[in-house]
């Protein structure tokens, strides 16, 4: 109850304080390219019970349908608005709905596409019996996922083999001790880790370089 307390306040002061900049975020998306303004992907919850996942879309329309549920590298559906509201994070802003609607935790496993889902073990599984989040420690972890994943020669098969794994484990151990003290440190680290590759990604531009990153499984 005090977790979904936290929650709630943080979530409904969120939408609040960033209204101004949700609109903007919008406004910019709509008439940047042909689409809609929020993405909807079908995600996996907890205890297996399926919703739509919030986004600003980033990518061009009905990119999901022409390409992998992953993104790897510099992927070509991603346009150029898109890129800057994901090295940014602003893409994810609209999950605070997801939080308010009870669907997600500001701080849990990032939810996964069906596709995926049915491909954990039985140990796996355990972790939808969690209440999925907009950030977790893994996320921390793999902030420049898509980077690693370009760089890859099976990204597919790594991500399924090594990383989904990874992120699992971590999540299942954070739970363990997590507590709504443990929630504000992940959040704030999320923060620090959005506002260092914001930081790394200007000086890169600056000095002639230009970034594309991004986070897999996300549109």
């Amino acid at each position: 109850m005090a977790k979904r307390v936290f929650d709630l306040v943080f979530a409904m002061l969120g939408l609040v304080v960033l209204s101004p900049l949700l609109l903007v975020v919008a406004l910019a998306v709509r008439l940047s390219s042909p689409g809609p303004v929020l993405f909807r992907s079908r995600r996996v919850g907890r205890f297996g019970k399926e919703f739509f996942l919030l986004k600003f879309r980033t990518m061009t329309k009905d990119a999901h349908l022409n390409g992998p549920p992953i993104t790897i590298g510099k992927d070509y559906r991603i346009s150029p608005l898109g890129a800057i509201l994901r090295r940014a994070k602003m893409d994810e802003l609209p999950q605070l709905l997801n939080v308010v609607r009870g669907e997600m935790s500001l701080v849990g496993p990032r939810p996964e596409v069906p596709e995926y889902v049915k491909l954990h073990t039985p140990e796996q599984r355990t972790v939808l019996d969690l209440m999925p989040g907009m950030t977790d420690p893994a996320s921390i972890k793999y902030a420049r996922e898509n980077d690693l994943l370009g760089k890859s020669e099976s990204p597919l098969s790594d991500y399924v083999d090594d990383i989904m794994p990874d992120k699992i484990r971590m999540n299942l151990g954070y739970a363990a001790r997590a507590n709504l003290w443990t929630d504000f440190n992940v959040i704030l680290k999320t923060m620090v880790t959005i506002a260092g590759r914001r930081a790394k990604a200007n000086a890169l531009t600056r000095g002639g370089v230009r970034v594309e990153s991004g986070t897999a499984q996300d549109e």
